[in-house]
């Protein structure tokens, strides 16, 4: 399997590549009002709008500087059976890299600050460890209908 990687808080983290839609650079992010303090807006992308996750704060980790390697990962979140495109803020894009069954080990139980059941497992690559996400059991159902609701307003009329 493939998958895309990436930096939060210095620790490095996967999703499927298959899940990932494209990369892009910061910018400008519309606030919501009443989100949820990691959402950070919404964006404009080749005219469609994109709800922007701060994945730093969705982990419960301290908010970052931006910095050139600041990117959006567009990806494909499946919520209820329907796929809705979320861009998730991230420190850095690393590489995609390609890792079999051999290379995944479960998830920890204890001594993650993440929320183990949206940890798909641990990818080792070498003598690093990579946390493997499932980005589609990140967000609560709850979460999401906010998030998409920000992306289409008429979906809340």
């Amino acid at each position: 399997m493939e998958y895309l990687t990436f930096k939060l808080d210095g620790d490095e983290f996967a999703v499927d590549v298959l899940k990932s839609r494209e990369i892009v650079d910061l910018r400008s992010v519309t606030k919501v009002p009443q989100s949820p303090e990691f959402m950070l807006g919404v964006i404009n992308l080749r005219g469609s709008v994109v709800p922007v996750i701060d994945l730093r704060l969705k982990f419960g980790m301290a908010k970052a500087e931006t910095t050139q390697a600041t990117s959006i990962v567009v990806m494909d979140v499946l919520v209820g059976g329907e796929t809705i495109i979320v861009g998730t803020l991230v420190d850095s894009v690393e590489e995609v890299i390609e890792l079999d069954e051999s290379q995944i080990e479960p998830s920890p139980r204890i001594g993650t600050r993440l929320n183990t059941e949206f940890i798909k497992g641990m990818g080792k690559q070498g003598e690093q460890f990579l946390i493997i996400l499932d980005i589609d059991r990140v967000f609560s159902s709850d979460e999401l209908l906010i998030v998409q609701n920000a992306a289409d307003p008429a979906a809340s009329e």
